[in-house]
């Protein structure tokens, strides 16, 4: 495992950094939040709590969304509705990063409809943004989720960071989130770093070379 100070040596050379967007850019969790919004927050919930641990993402997700059925005009209303809820230090760490021309992605198991209002706010161009489709059938109902979307499945963000280092040749890359599905990113990641502000995972914490609760730390270190 990498130490800390070549975790923050990596951070301080980065060429592209990849952040993962629930409970890590935002402070809350998309689906969660969209399930509320739906009036079916105890069955996903419930769910959740059910299959944490004993099935794939994808199953996982498709179970929820399964629950939710979002149509595309609920999706329409709760975006609407939602205002971006960013971490906080979270957008002027993002400008310096790129005014040190470093590319900045979000890299995300959750939906674009939630994300690319995100990426918005903080001047991501939509390109920079990795997260799953939802499909809808002809008339707005909730039809499914692309499954071609490297994101929909387990090691997804692995997949996404080795295709972005294939693409443009980056020799720095930084993976920041607080779940396990980031942690694994690193390889091909050259480094990750956890993240705690909103929600504390127990094995990121333990298994991180850097782990912060603040992004202002990361500032301070750049």
């Amino acid at each position: 495992m990498a130490t800390r100070e070549a975790t923050i040596e990596t951070w301080k050379n980065a060429d592209a950094v990849c952040f993962d967007v629930d409970s890590t850019v935002c402070c809350d969790e998309g689906l969660d939040e969209l399930a509320k919004f739906c009036g079916v927050s105890e069955q996903v919930k419930e769910w959740t709590n059910k299959a944490m641990g004993q099935c794939h993402f994808r199953e996982s997700f498709q179970s929820r969304l399964d629950i939710v059925c979002p149509s595309f005009q609920t999706m329409k209303s709760f975006v609407d509705g939602h205002p971006v809820n960013l971490s906080p230090g979270l957008e002027p760490l993002v400008k310096k990063l790129q005014a040190r021309g470093c590319a900045v992605y979000l890299v995300s198991g959750g939906m674009l409809e939630i994300i690319a209002p995100v990426a918005r706010k903080l001047g991501i161009p939509l390109e920079n943004v990795f997260a799953n489709r939802l499909k809808y059938y002809f008339d707005g109902e909730y039809a499914g989720f692309d499954k071609s979307c490297p994101t929909s499945q387990s090691g997804g963000k692995p997949l996404v960071i080795k295709n972005l280092k294939n693409k443009f040749g980056y020799k720095n890359v930084v993976m920041i989130g607080d779940g396990v599905t980031d942690m694994e990113a690193s390889p091909p990641a050259e480094a990750f770093i956890g993240y705690g502000g909103n929600v504390e995972r127990e094995k990121v914490k333990h298994n991180s070379a850097w782990f912060v609760t603040s992004f202002k730390e990361m500032i301070d270190e750049l």
